[in-house]
C-alpha cells in the first residue's frame, strides 16, 4: 500500500510539472506576441509608455523563459561534473534580467525629460497607442489566468504569475495616457506615464540584482537564522557544540547546510550516530526549509585541536 501511495504521489507530480511546462509555453508565446507588437507600436507611435512598457515585458519574458527553464532543470539528475546540477543558470539569467531592467529604466527617464519640457517635439498618437495597449492588456489577462492554476502549487510558477501581472499593470497605465492624450490633448501624459512605469520597475530591479549578489556571494540567506538553527542542532540528544557553520544557496529557495557537531562519545559507542544524523536533517529540513544539509560528526578530543573557519 505504501508503495501504491508514493508512486500515486509521484505521478502526480510528473502531471502538475507537465501542467505547469505547458501553462508557460502558452504563456510565452502570448507575451513574446505583445512584445513584438508593443515594439512596433512604440515606433509607429512615438511612444515613450509604450517603450517603457515592451522594456517591462522584455525583462518578464526572460523571467518566463527562466522558470519554464527551472522546470526542466528540476527533473535532471546532478552529475559528477555538476554536482548541484545546473540550478545557479537561473542566477545568471536573473542578473541579466536585473541589468536589462536598470538599464531600460535609465534610458526611459533620460528620454522622458525632453518630452516634459518640450512635449510639442513629440506628437503621438493616442488612437493607435490605445489599441495597442488594449491587446497587451487582453493578452496579459489571458496569460495571467494561465498562469493562476499553479501559482497556488509551485513558487516558481507563482513568480512567473506575478512577471505576468506586472505587464497588466503597465498595459493599464499605458491605456490612462492615451486616453488622457485622445481627450485632453494632454502629451505630457505619455512621459508620465513612462515614468510612472520605470518608478515600478527600479525597486524591482535592485531587489532582484541584491538577491543575484547574495546568492553569488554565498551569504546566508535573509529568511534564515543561523543562531536558531544552531540552537535546534544543541537541543538534540548527545550534542555538546557546534561550529563551522555554512548556510547558502544554490539559488534562489534551494539552501544548503554544512556544519561539524561534537557529540558525546557514548553516541559512537552505543552506534546511534546515524540516528543522531537523521534527527539533524530532518530538523533542518522541516523547520528551516534546507534542501541539502551535511553533518560532520566528532568527539570532542578531535574538536579540541581543530581548527574552526567559522564559529
Amino acid at each position: 500500500m505504501a508503495g501504491t501511495d508514493t508512486h500515486s504521489h509521484a505521478s502526480h507530480d510528473h502531471a502538475s510539472a507537465t501542467t505547469n511546462r505547458t501553462r508557460l509555453g502558452w504563456a510565452i508565446a502570448i507575451v513574446a506576441t505583445v512584445l513584438l507588437v508593443e515594439v512596433v507600436g512604440a515606433v509607429a507611435t512615438r511612444s515613450l509608455a509604450l517603450f517603457a512598457d515592451a522594456g517591462h515585458m522584455a525583462s518578464d519574458l526572460i523571467g518566463l523563459v527562466v522558470a519554464l527553464v527551472a522546470t526542466v532543470i528540476a527533473a535532471r539528475p546532478a552529475t559528477e561534473r555538476h554536482s548541484f546540477g545546473f540550478q545557479r543558470a537561473e542566477v545568471f539569467a536573473a542578473l541579466f534580467n536585473g541589468l536589462l531592467l536598470i538599464g531600460v529604466a535609465v534610458f526611459v527617464a533620460v528620454e522622458a525629460i525632453p518630452r516634459l519640457v518640450t512635449p510639442h517635439d513629440f506628437e503621438i498618437s493616442p488612437v493607435p497607442l490605445l489599441v495597442v495597449a488594449v491587446i497587451g492588456l487582453v493578452a496579459n489577462f489571458g496569460a495571467l489566468m494561465l498562469l493562476r492554476g499553479g501559482a497556488s502549487t509551485s513558487l516558481n510558477m507563482r513568480g512567473a504569475y506575478l512577471e505576468v501581472f506586472g505587464d497588466l499593470v503597465g498595459s493599464v497605465t499605458v491605456i490612462v495616457a492615451s486616453i488622457v492624450i485622445l481627450t485632453t490633448g494632454f502629451a505630457p501624459a505619455d512621459a508620465i506615464a513612462s515614468l510612472v512605469i520605470a518608478a515600478m520597475i527600479i525597486p524591482r530591479a535592485v531587489a532582484l540584482l541584491r538577491d543575484v549578489i547574495r546568492v553569488l556571494l554565498q551569504q546566508t540567506p535573509v529568511e534564515t537564522d543561523v543562531a536558531q538553527i544552531r540552537s535546534h542542532i544543541l537541543a538534540k540528544d548527545g550534542v555538546v557544540d557546534v561550529h563551522d557553520v555554512h548556510v547558502w544557496a544554490v539559488t534562489t529557495g534551494k539552501n544548503v547546510f554544512s556544519a561539524h557537531v561534537v557529540v558525546n562519545q557514548s553516541v559512537f559507542e552505543r552506534g546511534e550516530s546515524g540516528r543522531l544524523l537523521d534527527q539533524l536533517s530532518s530538523c533542518l529540513s522541516a523547520h528551516f526549509d534546507v534542501e541539502h544539509s551535511t553533518f560532520q560528526l566528532e568527539p570532542a578530543e578531535h574538536a579540541e585541536h581543530e581548527e574552526h573557519l567559522h564559529p
